[in-house]
């Protein structure tokens, strides 16, 4: 099973006592989710107030800490709107990126979506694309970047389990019937995390696990920290 490690995402510290939210904290934990078994870690670049930014300083210390923490180690960051004021402060933030993370992932529920998915292959990060929904899946497929894409993320936002691996599995089957064939990722969040997860094992593609998603393991329990639930899914795998 291929494993990304999803450690941060927006969640806060209210949620998690062991969210990492400083470059510091953020290198330690991707050393600690690679030592556990995730084979590349995707994270968010957090302000001082818990916000979560894309500016270029800001992603450059985190990416120096974890090159010196971890430096085997294979990350990537978002593009989220979230992050920022919009499409053309997106734009212009990921141009103006000088130190670069190996993958960045956009989602192509976004506006501006296949610009921003050109600029991060034309500067020679690796593209993962995300799907949200099946209203998503057409502009991912008439993209220029398709096959560009190391991964395409599938990431339902049903908070129902079954609904979740319904339109997961439903998204998954219109992106191969267009003749997609790079690897398909899926993940849930909160009650869908480890429905998702699972599914994913079933379906021979590629799983994402981390606070991001949820903090709890799969008996239910709150997971102490990232690399606690990167084991729990490891061992999921081969069962």
């Amino acid at each position: 099973m291929f494993l990304k490690a999803a450690i941060n995402g927006g969640r806060t510290r209210t949620e998690h006592p062991a969210v990492p939210l400083t470059p510091q904290e953020i290198a330690a934990d991707t050393a600690a989710v690679v030592s556990a078994g995730a084979d590349v870690v995707h994270f968010h670049v957090r302000t001082t107030d818990g916000g979560q930014t894309i500016e270029p300083d800001d992603l450059a210390d985190v990416l120096r800490a974890i090159r010196s923490a971890a430096p085997a180690a294979i990350v990537g960051t978002t593009t989220g709107l979230w992050t920022c004021s919009g499409p053309q402060e997106r734009y212009d933030l990921v141009k103006a990126w000088d130190v670069l993370p190996d993958f960045a992932s956009v989602a192509f529920s976004e506006e501006g979506a296949a610009e921003t998915a050109a600029l991060v292959t034309a500067r020679g990060m690796t593209l993962e694309s995300a799907v949200w929904s099946t209203d998503d899946v057409p502009a991912l497929l008439a993209s220029p970047t398709l096959a560009d894409n190391a991964r395409i993320l599938i990431e339902p936002m049903d908070e129902d389990p079954d609904t979740a691996v319904a339109h997961a599995r439903e998204m998954a089957a219109r992106i191969r019937a267009a003749g997609v064939g790079c690897p398909l990722l899926y993940h849930g969040e909160a009650a869908t995390t480890w429905p998702v997860l699972r599914a994913a094992l079933q379906d021979g593609h590629q799983a994402r696990i981390g606070f991001e998603d949820g903090i709890h393991l799969p008996d239910g329990t709150s997971a102490g920290h990232n690399a606690e639930l990167v084991t729990a899914a490891r061992a999921l795998a081969v069962r």
